[in-house]
């Protein structure tokens, strides 16, 4: 029988405690949302908060996890370099990333891909139209060929980002810009994807399109089970050398 990953669900857990509209929303933190949506679906699943000790990723709880959902906004200088070079380590040893939304501006997000992670915005509630690009990729099993959120957080482009080695999804939004909104890579043995709705103030993470796709990317970005890797000086030949 197959094993589901672990999955841990970090959020900053600042908005819901500091903004009425959010705590309506996310009454116990959009990560619990999102963690109650997986947990239902039979993963293991964990939460973790900015104001943890360690950030609430201390090394006992990465070794546990498979997959690290990763949601922030207002404090992303908060996190100390120490669990980001510790969540790094980790994903290139082959644990998986979503990052969601805001979170394009996290410190990991950026270690990882390298650029600025930039972009255009706008947050006057607009119409968000989701296209399938790559209708046959996991992320997108039980989808349409798009789906809509009434009012989102308009993302656009440009993204700078590197050109992602899988595009799942395309972004329309009302006002006319598009995005890179579902992008997959990968970093050394660990798979992230990048997935842009979930503006704190709308309530994206109750649409049930919104949770497949993460449930569904969690799946996708879990470790294969392949072989270990190993490196470094490899004193004894496979065959005999004459």
């Amino acid at each position: 029988m197959e094993t589901l990953p672990r999955v841990t669900i970090w959020n900053e857990f600042r908005h819901e405690k500091k903004n009425e509209q959010v705590a309506r929303i996310y009454p116990e933190g959009l990560h619990v949302m999102i963690g109650k949506a997986l947990g239902a679906k039979g993963l293991d699943v964990q939460l973790a908060a900015l104001d943890e000790p360690d950030n609430g990723l201390p090394i006992e709880k990465l070794v546990g996890t498979d997959v690290l959902v990763w949601w922030g906004h207002m404090a992303h200088g908060e996190v100390k370099d120490e669990v980001v070079e510790r969540v790094y380590e980790r994903v290139l040893a082959g644990m998986g990333l979503i990052v969601l939304h805001s979170a394009h501006f996290s410190k990991i997000f950026r270690k990882l891909m390298g650029t600025t992670c930039n972009l255009k915005w706008r947050a006057i509630g607009e119409k968000e139209r989701l296209w399938v690009v790559n209708p046959a990729h996991p992320i997108a099993v039980g989808l349409g060929e798009y789906f809509e959120l009434e009012h989102e957080e308009m993302y656009g482009e440009h993204f700078d980002i590197p050109a992602p080695d899988e595009l799942v999804f395309i972004s329309w939004f009302a006002g006319g810009d598009v995005f890179r909104s579902g992008c997959c890579y990968h970093r050394g043995m660990g798979k992230v994807f990048y997935f842009q709705p979930g503006h704190e103030t709308l309530p994206t993470y109750h649409d049930p399109n919104v949770l497949r796709v993460i449930y569904n990317a969690v799946l996708w970005a879990a470790p294969s089970g392949g072989p270990q890797v190993t490196f470094g000086h490899r004193p004894e030949p496979l065959e005999p050398v004459k």
